[in-house]
């Protein structure tokens, strides 16, 4: 169920799917992995994947 899971821009309805192209920054920490990704309508979402 996890494997389906997609990061998408929610700023004022875009709604755009934000894939690799979009990734600008990867950090890993001890609590796991901090992306960056900035949208074509320039927004940024940071997700954090735990490790």
């Amino acid at each position: 169920m996890l494997e389906n899971l997609t990061s998408t821009c929610e700023a004022a309805g875009c709604d755009r799917s934000l894939d690799d192209d979009a990734l600008i920054l990867r950090m890993q920490t001890e609590s796991g992995e901090r992306r960056a990704y900035e949208c074509a309508c320039g927004a940024v979402t940071v997700t954090v994947v735990r490790g």
